[in-house]
């Protein structure tokens, strides 16, 4: 048994924590993780569909990715973006959270995130038309 352990560890490759920590800081970066900055999430659960349909969910990710990568805020200014399975509110979706006000927005198509992507995003105001009110 002992013999098959030591045969088993010797065709492993060993995994050097130090090449895994360079790798990490070499990431962290590239996206300038210890920038502030803002991250929105956008909820776009395939599964659930409770509050907008797949389609619509579909389409406001793709325009999210695409128009933040047209306007050099990806991983810049910094601004960072998250496919978000589900944020819970399940009604007028999708539904988008800004940190770090941590300020949600309902109804985000791809209009009303250009709209969250100027003004709140870049302009650092809430967009007060999508805002999600207690």
């Amino acid at each position: 048994a002992a013999a098959a352990a030591a045969a088993e560890q010797a065709s492993t490759p060993a995994v050097s924590l130090i090449s895994d920590d360079a790798v990490l800081r070499l990431k962290a970066q590239q996206l300038q993780l210890q920038t502030r900055g803002r991250h929105i999430f956008l909820c776009c659960d395939a599964e659930v569909q409770k509050c907008c349909s797949q389609t619509d969910a579909t389409a406001s990710w793709m325009f999210l990715k695409k128009r933040l990568k047209e306007l050099g805020l990806e991983h810049s200014g910094p601004v960072w973006r998250t496919k978000a399975g589900c944020l819970r509110v399940c009604a007028k979706g999708p539904i988008a959270v800004v940190y770090p006000e941590q300020v949600y927005y309902h109804s985000c198509t791809p209009e009303v995130l250009e709209r969250i992507i100027q003004t709140h995003l870049v302009g650092g105001q809430i967009v007060e038309d999508f805002l999600i009110r207690e």
